[in-house]
């Protein structure tokens, strides 16, 4: 009796010593301590960001992502006590949430207590605390919206500052409010508390340097930002996986392929570990190793191995000219090149592989490496698939991207691991994304969007991911899509445009939407998807040295015809332009933008970006909720006489009256007005009458084009843009101007 009162009292003297160190850990009251311990020891909940929150000077409103029914404890628990909660009528009901209930004033919530407003903003011009849960939607919904607005407008008029707050983790406990399809469930998942410094409404506001945002626009914004910073600290691709089996399963099916392979994250993980000792031990860490491969696993694999092995993977674009691949790996330094044997005898890239040689690289093919893995490889590789192959470093070069120089010379981006990551990350805090979805990827890894949004989005995130091995099949990827059932489609508008004028009416059933980026959506193309298949276009906007995303709209919450609002943790503003009123040169900040730049003249050596602002080169506006419309590309303004003409504006008179073909325009050098503009067509209706009656122009409008050249086929890149490198040539060739712009 004596030993069973003893173990009892130094329990219990444990337990008061653990919520005394909370006390002075974190300033909360004995009685919070005591009830907030027992969830701090199950959940091993990091904390340690809440003395800031704690510390915020009222008037504040805390602004808490609704997630799972824990919440209200958790932060009941952990704010100053002189919180007013405002719960939603299920937490304000509950009998076991009773005792935190206790702690702190709470009212419950519904439209009348958002909407009449007075009450609230009271409370908080007397310096007082605001606990607001809103639901936990990436992309809300109308409805959901006006509680941004009305949290916007209290913490507005009271100039309260505005704490977000997230707790990363919960929504994979057993009582999460999110769907199971979404997130499975763990019975203690850890959590961590996740938030950023106080801000008033107004400084949110003035973030915006083009024009101020909205309020609830800028509240939206800044709680997606408080999702970003929830992911933690940028991992290198391997290190995501990794945890995306651990969050998810390691027997969910990540990729598969049109070989009918099914790989789980195990089997992922192991085949990876196996292909990364294979490549360490014929490379040197950090070294640039190419990578000529399909989509397909084998892809996955080799830039896992890379990733794991930590080696540079050079994404070489096998649909590329010879002389182009030659340039590339001698740029990077490319000493091995990984590809299939069996790839490259069907897809006829004998002459790229003489180009790599050439350029000094040796090939090694995956079916070899595959055949020199032994048993004891494979059973040391299954013991420890989840440990990498060498100390990974998020912050070093983990990429290098080419670009095709589709305007101009082509240039080699280096891409760290961070700023990858960063960036898929960073599209998951504004589009819904989870393992109920299946993405199907046509687009090639050497395309940006491709590696980023189509392989290190899903992986991370835990997608199912379906490859495909080119985007060009228009005919059969529909079909293979009724198969597999995706619920989202990457791509881009003239692949999308081809499957449309293709596929039978009903196709792509299965899809949520198509996410689309790498050129402007034409308005046909939105046409015709909606026609054809009732479906949504989702339309991004990036550039490979910003990994690529740099904007995106959402189901919910976007604009036609815009290239959506910036996304979370980018920065930007726009420069004056001469000639052009509305808008300016983008100019951006952010975890995702590049390293820097090799060069062909000092190969191997990288090029840093420095600080202080990214010059996009394009030309875009942008309004006053904060949604981007791109003009045109800087060097794609045609001065003609005083005026400055968008190439791309031309090209878009044209796609409305041919919009079944592709056209092209571009500025020539001339004599008398400074430059011309040649439209480069596949239609043969095309005309300049027909373009000057249908928009009603004068005859001297500077947006006729001043000569037509019509064509068979238009000249595309592998990802199915127009190369405008090979139309001026095409156009010098045919005029014989040796000046064009």
């Amino acid at each position: 009796m004596i030993l069973t009162g003893t173990i009892a009292l130094c329990i219990l003297a444990a337990y008061v010593g653990g919520a005394l160190w909370l006390v002075v850990r974190l300033g909360l009251t004995l009685h919070q301590a005591l009830l907030y311990l027992p969830l701090k020891l199950l959940y091993r909940i990091d904390d340690a960001r809440m003395r800031r929150v704690r510390k915020a000077e009222a008037p504040v409103v805390y602004v808490v992502c609704h997630q799972a029914r824990l919440d209200p404890a958790l932060m009941l628990s952990l704010l100053p006590d002189d919180t007013l909660h405002i719960l939603d009528e299920a937490s304000a009901r509950s009998h076991w949430l009773e005792p935190w209930r206790e702690l702190a004033r709470t009212i419950a919530f519904n439209a009348e207590h958002v909407f009449v407003s007075r009450r609230l903003v009271r409370v908080l011009k007397g310096k007082g605390r605001l606990a607001v849960y809103l639901p936990d939607d990436v992309e809300p919904g109308t409805k959901a919206f006006r509680l941004y607005r009305a949290v916007a407008r209290i913490a507005l008029r009271a100039d309260a500052k505005v704490v977000p707050v997230f707790v990363a983790g919960a929504r994979h406990l057993p009582f999460s409010l999110t769907p199971r399809r979404k997130a499975r469930r763990r019975l203690f998942p850890k959590l961590t508390v996740s938030t950023l410094e106080p801000l008033t409404i107004s400084d949110l506001m003035a973030r915006n340097v083009t024009q101020p945002a909205r309020a609830s626009n800028a509240l939206f914004d800044r709680l997606a930002e408080t999702r970003l910073e929830a992911t933690g600290p940028t991992r290198t691709l391997f290190l995501a996986t990794l945890q995306a089996a651990f969050t998810n399963g390691a027997r969910r099916i990540a990729v598969e392929d049109t070989g009918g392979e099914a790989l789980d994250y195990r089997r992922l993980l192991i085949r990876t570990r196996l292909v990364g000792l294979k490549l360490a031990a014929i490379t040197a860490p950090g070294e640039a190793v190419g990578i000529m491969l399909p989509n397909g696993s084998d892809l996955v694999l080799t830039l896992l191995g890379l990733s794991s092995s930590s080696r540079v993977a050079a994404m070489l674009d096998y649909s590329a000219s010879p002389d182009a691949v030659t340039e590339a790996v001698r740029t990077a330094l490319v000493r091995t090149v990984i590809s299939s044997r069996a790839f490259a005898e069907k897809a006829n890239l004998g002459d790229v592989v003489d180009a790599a040689e050439k350029g000094g690289t040796r090939f090694v093919w995956i079916e070899d490496l595959q055949a020199r893995m032994s048993l004891a490889d494979r059973i040391a590789a299954a013991s420890f698939w989840w440990w990498p192959v060498h100390a990974q470093d998020a912050e070093k070069p983990a990429a290098i991207m080419f670009t095709p120089g589709s305007e101009g010379k082509p240039k080699t981006v280096v891409l760290s691991a961070d700023n990858i990551m960063a960036n898929a990350m960073q599209i998951a805090a504004r589009i819904s994304f989870g393992p109920g979805d299946k993405l199907l990827n046509v687009l090639p890894a050497y395309h940006a969007f491709g590696l980023t949004g189509g392989i290190a989005l899903p992986l991370a995130t835990g997608m199912r991911l379906f490859l495909y091995p080119s985007p060009l099949h228009y005919h059969i990827i529909s079909e293979v899509a009724d198969e597999i059932h995706p619920t989202i489609l990457l791509g881009t508008d003239a692949v999308l445009a081809g499957y449309a004028q293709n596929a039978k009416p009903g196709a792509f059933s299965s899809l949520r939407f198509a996410l689309v980026a790498a050129e402007p959506v034409r308005a046909e193309t939105r046409r015709e998807w909606r026609e054809h298949f009732g479906m949504e276009i989702v339309e991004g906007y990036g550039l490979t040295e910003a990994s690529p995303a740099v904007s995106v709209n959402t189901t919910t919450h976007g604009r036609e015809g815009s290239a959506g609002r910036l996304l979370p943790a980018m920065k930007m503003r726009l420069a004056p332009v001469e000639g052009i009123a509305e808008g300016g040169r983008l100019l951006i900040q952010g975890p995702n933008l590049m390293l820097g730049y090799m060069s062909a003249e000092a190969p191997g050596t990288l090029q840093p970006l420095g600080e202080g602002w990214f010059d996009t080169g394009d030309v875009v506006s942008v309004d006053r909720d904060g949604f981007i419309t791109v003009l045109d590309r800087a060097s794609r303004f045609a001065h003609i006489g005083s005026d400055m003409v968008s190439l791309g504006t031309v090209e878009a008179l044209a796609q409305k009256l041919w919009p079944e073909e592709r056209h092209a325009a571009i500025a020539v050098a001339a004599v008398a007005r400074g430059e011309r503009i040649v439209l480069v067509t596949t239609s043969e209706d095309a005309d300049c009458e027909e373009i000057r009656r249908s928009e009603r122009l004068g005859k001297s409008s500077p947006l006729l084009p001043d000569e037509i050249v019509k064509v068979a086929r238009m000249p595309l890149l592998g990802s199915g843009k127009i190369d405008y490198s090979a139309v001026r040539h095409l156009i010098d060739e045919q005029t014989g101007n040796e000046a064009a712009a």
